[in-house]
């Protein structure tokens, strides 16, 4: 099945890509890899949400986040080759704004692997790393990148 396809099936849209905010663009492709610059919860060009998780923003909430914000890279790569181009998901790295004694990065960033298994199967398992930070551009709650290898 064309990835494409899979999305369709899920009722899954991609949105438009997120505009950066600063100097660099949405990704890169190098060889058999793209890379996504970290994606923020941006739905119709505005941040979902602002706070940091275990205060202002429940860890439910955040995963909701994560997984926009995984969208939004699924987006941005769609952009550059096409999303029937991925091969597999590689590698998740996702950021969480978290409160004093928050330690649940790991289940807020369930929000975007959940979503690369739902849309990719199989070839959405990947390595993952889920980090606990003070703050994130613009106040966003959480922060995800994506590497992917692309046909």
């Amino acid at each position: 099945m064309r990835w494409s396809e899979r999305l369709t099936e899920l009722g899954i849209a991609l949105p438009a890509v997120a505009a950066p905010v600063a100097a660099y663009v949405p990704a890169v492709r190098t060889g058999s890899h793209v890379y996504t610059s970290g994606q923020l919860p941006f739905v119709a060009g505005e941040l979902a949400a602002t706070g940091k998780v275990g205060a202002e923003v429940s860890p439910e909430e955040a995963q909701q986040h994560a997984r926009t914000a995984t969208l939004n890279g699924l987006a941005a790569i769609h952009d550059l080759v096409g999303i029937d181009s991925v091969v597999r998901v590689v590698k998740v790295v996702g950021y969480v704004a978290s409160s004093e004694g928050f330690g649940g990065q790991p289940a807020v960033i369930n929000g975007a692997s959940e979503l690369l298994g739902e849309v990719f199967g199989d070839a959405g398992a990947h390595a993952r790393a889920a980090v606990g930070v003070a703050e994130l551009p613009l106040g966003a709650p959480v922060e995800v990148e994506l590497i992917v290898e692309v046909a």
